[in-house]
């Protein structure tokens, strides 16, 4: 055996040794002689295919049965990846967490991080940061987890070295979103948010993971826009969208305003093409404007129910039909009143309207109005002063058919997703400000909306001088709480109270190249915490999913969370100032607090520190799918049941498995997943977990692809019925792989 064999069969033995040390539990006797006989077959085997082999052996082994190989792979692909580190820095492998400074200067001398970083932090207070840096907690990552957070987020150089370590990536992050902070106490906010994220309590959504402390892309996750029915707004739209598109973000867009097909244009009848050009348009953007190179852009198109285009828009993403009238790479949404759903449930007849029509004929728009009350409101006032008024043409249709169209086109695609427009608005904590017209690309924001357009175009002084009115153009900011992990180890108030500030700091650190975006998020400062790994957390507490305990430790368990979040956010009303709006929102009324039934002594305390401190955001929570970082922090997606115990995550040439978190012989009797679960109980959860939340939440129904039509109707009017303010995907077992944007992951 030559002296080189000999050192690779040295090194083999040491990783065995290592692993026998951290994992105890695993028998590695066949591992061992696998990887002792691949050195004896393959005598070339180098080092980092020696690595490699090491780790798919290790891969092989994960299984329901022995779920701890997972770390055990994970142990193995950290070993490679600080030698591949160490290699581009030019550091011991040993000791590959050194250097902080360094790497920082590096990167900015690369362009690929922001200098700022420099400009706003000295180098001995780099070098006091770098003492913080916890090599340790890379043993909380599973394997799916940090190939996930390598592969997608980690810093690499323009050839594709990677020089940033898990460990920094939380570093950089705490250090962009807290550099404003104040010199005296921004060591210790670092600190505990680097506590918060290392410890995987919390996530940041995709784009902040991504982009924080990197001199290119923004750190919000998705947008939301209103087209108003003028050619100017809709190119500007798509303008605008093609922007943002560029630079990761998913978008929502409200066409509800948009005049019908056969309407009238300038007083000539019959000649509008109605919404489905524009939606072409958008769909061609979507595709031809990617995010930031990775993946196509992510756009949701949301109509209301009563438009005359409604048919045609249900079905624009079909697998028949006209492909003139499809629009494959959008998602679609349908907005839809309470009046609407009680004639689908009282199989009367529907009304639809071309909203041009209704404003010049009625000089109102209806799409301006909903209830506020359950059961009466000037929604449907104005909807039968449209039905009754003869000199408006209406087309009328048996509501129930229109339902049947969602639901074939649910069972198809997964979508339309649905927005049930009046809970939203009745929930809506500053309607003093506007109106909420539809959700974002996964349905968990509720904010103000409203459009923006040119109010004056001139020539002066040689040069174009526009000015333009600008709408609220709804931002998106996300985070997540890791229920499982913050509640067993009783950090919940803690780790909410560093979520909400990093939240706001986003705020005012995004630069978005949209600016009636920018001015929207500073006059309502909206963000969206979240949470994930609810299934989880049921198992390791041994509460069965469907059962009124877990229907109940829901409720309980979500009013703690916003009681701390609007702590949170009313300690930094006081420390930094309540948002523009404030004056006059249900916070400051305490209509928010009376609508949810809030009257114990402690949420009273709240409501008159709120009415005096102010709020620092208008908007506080939203729950957001999160698949790809709760993969990266070992837990179960959003509020979502578990779609199977053992499975396989795809990548681009080779599969990983993956079992459930903590899965053991204990809680897999907790795991009973998502198409074996009685869909009713998820809605029940979610009714309680609803009122607590002041957004809304990514609700998936999963059903099996031989539902009857009229059970899945009961689960529409049960979600409706129950206060559900939005439905994401219907997950059916015979429909294809969703796409849902990755920005709204947090």
């Amino acid at each position: 055996m030559t002296m080189i064999q000999t050192a690779k069969t040295t090194t083999a033995e040491k990783l065995c040794r290592k692993l026998q040390e951290e994992f105890p539990q695993l028998d590695l006797t066949d591992f061992h002689e696998k990887i002792n006989g691949l050195l004896q077959v393959k005598m070339g085997l180098s080092y980092d295919q020696l690595y490699h082999q090491s780790i798919l052996s290790a891969v092989e082994r994960i299984s329901d049965e022995a779920p701890d190989w997972t770390y055990a792979a994970a142990y193995l692909y950290l070993e490679k990846l600080y030698l591949a580190s160490s290699r581009s820095r030019g550091l011991d492998p040993a000791k590959p967490y050194r250097s902080f400074f360094d790497l920082i200067q590096e990167l900015i001398d690369q362009k690929l991080y922001d200098p700022r970083l420099l400009e706003a932090y000295s180098r001995d207070e780099i070098k006091q940061l770098e003492s913080l840096l916890d090599p340790s907690k890379d043993k909380l990552f599973t394997y799916i987890g940090i190939v996930t957070l390598t592969e997608r987020y980690l810093t690499k150089s323009h050839d594709g070295r990677v020089y940033e370590l898990p460990q920094e990536r939380f570093m950089i992050i705490a250090m962009t979103l807290l550099m404003d902070e104040a010199k005296g106490k921004r060591f210790s906010l670092i600190k505990e948010a680097y506590w918060a994220l290392s410890n995987l309590y919390m996530t940041v959504a995709t784009p902040t993971l991504a982009n924080a402390g990197k001199s290119y892309g923004q750190l919000s996750s998705c947008f939301i826009d209103t087209v108003e029915d003028d050619l100017r707004s809709i190119f500007d739209s798509n303008t605008d969208v093609s922007t943002l598109s560029k630079n990761g973000g998913g978008l929502g867009i409200y066409l509800g305003k948009v005049r019908s097909r056969g309407s009238d244009i300038k007083g000539f009848k019959g000649v509008s093409s109605g919404v489905i050009p524009w939606m072409k348009q958008l769909n061609n953007t979507a595709v031809s404007v990617d995010q930031l190179g990775q993946r196509q852009g992510a756009i949701a198109v949301y109509l209301d129910v009563w438009h005359k285009d409604i048919h045609s828009f249900l079905d624009v993403r079909l697998n028949n039909g006209d492909e003139r009238q499809r629009t494959h790479d959008l998602f679609t949404g349908v907005c839809l009143p309470d009046l609407f759903m009680e004639a689908v449930e009282n199989r009367d007849e529907w009304h639809l309207f071309d909203p041009h029509e209704v404003r010049s004929v009625m000089g109102f728009s209806l799409e301006d109005y909903y209830d506020e009350r359950k059961g009466e409101g000037s929604f449907r006032e104005k909807y039968m002063e449209c039905v009754e008024h003869s000199g408006l043409s209406k087309r009328t249709v048996p509501a129930i058919d229109i339902f049947k169209r969602i639901m074939i086109s649910q069972l198809e695609t997964g979508t339309p997703f649905m927005f049930y427009r009046d809970s939203v608005n009745r929930q809506n904590a500053n309607n003093h400000k506007g109106m909420i017209y539809c959700s974002n690309l996964c349905t968990e924001i509720t904010q103000n909306m409203s459009p923006s357009y040119i109010e004056e175009e001139r020539v002066e002084d040689g040069r174009i001088i526009t000015y333009k009115h600008p709408g609220d153009y709804v931002v998106c900011n996300l985070a997540s709480l890791s229920l499982a992990k913050v509640v067993r180890d009783n950090v919940l108030a803690r780790t909410i109270k560093t979520a909400v500030r990093l939240l706001d700091n986003v705020i005012d650190l995004n630069e978005i190249p949209v600016l009636q975006a920018q001015l929207t998020n500073k006059r309502y400062r909206g963000i969206g915490l979240g949470t994930f790994g609810w299934h989880h957390l049921l198992a390791i507490k041994g509460i069965r999913w469907e059962s009124d305990e877990a229907a109940s430790y829901c409720d309980s368990l979500y009013e703690e969370i916003a009681y701390h979040t609007i702590e949170a956010s009313i300690d930094l009303a006081k420390e930094k100032g309540a948002y523009p709006y404030f004056p006059g929102s249900e916070w400051e009324t305490g209509l928010y607090f009376d609508k949810r039934g809030y009257c114990d002594t402690h949420w009273d305390s709240l409501r008159k520190k709120a009415a005096a401190t102010g709020v620092r955001n208008g908007y506080l929570m939203a729950v957001a799918p999160n698949s790809s970082t709760s993969l990266i922090a070992g837990s179960t997606a959003s509020i979502d049941p578990l779609f199977r115990q053992l499975y396989s995550e795809e990548k681009k040439d080779y599969k990983i498995p993956v079992t459930a978190p903590d899965l053991s012989a204990e809680t897999k009797w907790y795991y009973k997943t998502a198409y074996y679960i009685d869909q009713h109980w998820s809605i029940k959860q979610n009714s309680k977990r609803q009122r607590h939340i002041d957004q809304s939440i990514s609700f998936n129904l999963y059903v099996r692809n031989d539902i009857k039509a009229k059970d899945l109707l009961l689960l529409h009017l049960d979600a409706w019925k129950s206060g559900l303010k939005t439905t994401y995907y219907v997950r059916s077992t015979s429909g294809s792989v969703l796409e849902e944007c990755e920005s709204c992951h947090s």
